[in-house]
């Protein structure tokens, strides 16, 4: 450990984690204000960007889709939803709430960064080592996975769920909030899936966990995570099946990779090793 660790008292702890959160909150603080600065920005260029037929998924979509008959229709230039507002203070409450989830997204780096350094000292330096990767990896994982939910889970979810009719007297009118519900669910319900091959690789440290758990579930985790993604994507189309299964299929092989082998496995590859020598 670190020696100026160990001449802290608990006070000295506890004056740390104050200086902790508030450098946290602080940075909370700015950071909504900047958003709520260029909010209006960020919702016509961004957020808004999956209710127009020119949306960039759609293009890809429509090239890739084109060809096939029974695929849906992603080439609708004519595709674009209006975002009604029913409440009267629903746009500068989620002008404000936007501000704060953004602030919370772009400060996820330098909040990790003070949890690390307020736990550094407890740690030996082995343990420093190994807990920045994580760090670094799990924030890195955070980001990509709220990437693919705004890229490609929601605006597939919200296309499908937009143009469905169960009778043509009904008429969709899409309220704000139930648009931003479900985009910042999906956005960071994504970036959390994201975190499974550091939840494994932490699990495996524990001993909770090892490679003949994914062996021996790998045919459950499939079914699982196809159910999963016919949830996300209702459409029940094979091709938006694929393209949210597949990247959850490789989280799963992901952690598998990171978690330590059976005892039995390294039993087998020691003796394996005596053998070849």
């Amino acid at each position: 450990m670190e020696e100026s660790n160990q001449g802290m008292t608990f006070w000295d702890h506890l004056e740390e984690l104050r200086w902790t959160l508030i450098r946290s909150i602080a940075a909370l603080f700015i950071f909504a204000i900047l958003g709520f600065a260029v909010m209006p920005y960020i919702y016509d260029s961004i957020i808004m960007g999956p209710t127009n037929a020119d949306f960039f998924l759609y293009k890809y979509l429509c090239a890739a889709t084109s060809a096939v008959p029974f695929l849906p229709d992603f080439c609708d230039d004519t595709f674009q939803v209006k975002i009604i507002n029913i409440n009267l203070a629903s746009q500068f409450f989620r002008h404000m709430t936007t501000s704060f989830w953004l602030a919370l997204i772009l400060t996820f780096p330098y909040l990790v960064f003070e949890i690390w350094k307020f736990i550094r000292p407890a740690l030996y330096d082995q343990e420093q080592k190994s807990i920045r990767w994580v760090f670094l990896f799990g924030t890195v994982m955070f980001f990509i996975g709220c990437v693919v939910g705004y890229s490609l889970v929601f605006p597939i979810t919200f296309r499908f769920l937009a143009t469905y009719q169960l009778s043509g007297s009904i008429e969709n009118q899409i309220s704000l909030d139930s648009y931003m519900d479900n985009f910042l669910m999906l956005v960071f319900i994504m970036g959390i899936v994201f975190e499974l091959p550091l939840l494994s690789w932490l699990l495996s440290q524990l001993g909770l966990l090892n490679k003949s758990f994914f062996k021996k579930f790998r045919r459950h985790a499939i079914v699982g995570l196809l159910l999963v993604s016919a949830f996300i994507t209702p459409s029940g189309d094979p091709f938006t099946l694929s393209v949210v299964f597949i990247p959850l299929y490789m989280l799963f092989e992901l952690s598998a990779f990171f978690v330590k082998p059976a005892p039995v496995e390294s039993e087998e590859e020691d003796e394996e090793e005596s053998l070849s020598q």
